[in-house]
């Protein structure tokens, strides 16, 4: 039986999407989808001031694109966990649904394991490209002028908490895959 939220359930539900059927949103998550949540909150103030400034004041801060940048890709990266966590990715269901639910399972499995190396290889990629950045002393050329490691470095932040997500996710589905069965 599945309970919605219950971890130690003994099998996912038949209608919840492969990913991580049963997974609560834990401390991680909810901490990524509060900053999520005030980054659009931020971003929704820039915007509506920047809309005001132009129009009633025919003034710019000049900086509404490049912070509005840095916020997208903090909110891209940083709502990574909280999808994986929430099932909110695409599945194809009418493959998965006619196979026998510990198959459909183990194939989870492998596409998580999968997952997880490709967000491996892309924490590294990102990780590295963030310390040239920073050993370069590369600034945005704008009125800020930001120095790039800054907003680049939440790219491999948001990677590393996915892969926190796969992994424990991982083993809330092996822990199901090794349980002797009832």
């Amino acid at each position: 039986m599945t309970t919605h939220g219950d971890e130690t359930s003994t099998a996912p539900a038949a209608d919840a999407p492969a990913a991580f059927a049963g997974m609560r949103l834990g401390p991680l998550e909810r901490a990524c989808q509060l900053i999520c949540g005030l980054g659009i909150v931020a971003l929704a103030v820039i915007v509506l001031t920047e809309i005001v400034t132009r129009n009633v004041f025919n003034y710019s801060f000049q900086i509404s694109d490049e912070v509005g940048g840095y916020i997208v890709v903090g909110l891209t990266f940083l709502a990574l966990p909280v999808c994986q966590a929430r099932q909110a990715y695409h599945h194809v269901m009418f493959v998965q649904l006619r196979l026998p639910p510990r198959v459909r399972e183990w194939l989870n499995l492998g596409f998580d394991l999968l997952s997880l190396a490709f967000c491996l290889a892309l924490i590294w990629e990102l990780g590295w490209q963030v310390v040239q950045t920073w050993q370069s002393g590369d600034i945005a050329p704008t009125l800020l002028a930001t120095p790039l490691w800054i907003p680049q470095a939440i790219m491999p932040i948001g990677s590393v908490m996915l892969g926190l997500v796969l992994l424990r996710g991982i083993g809330l589905r092996l822990r199901r895959l090794l349980r002797p069965a009832a």
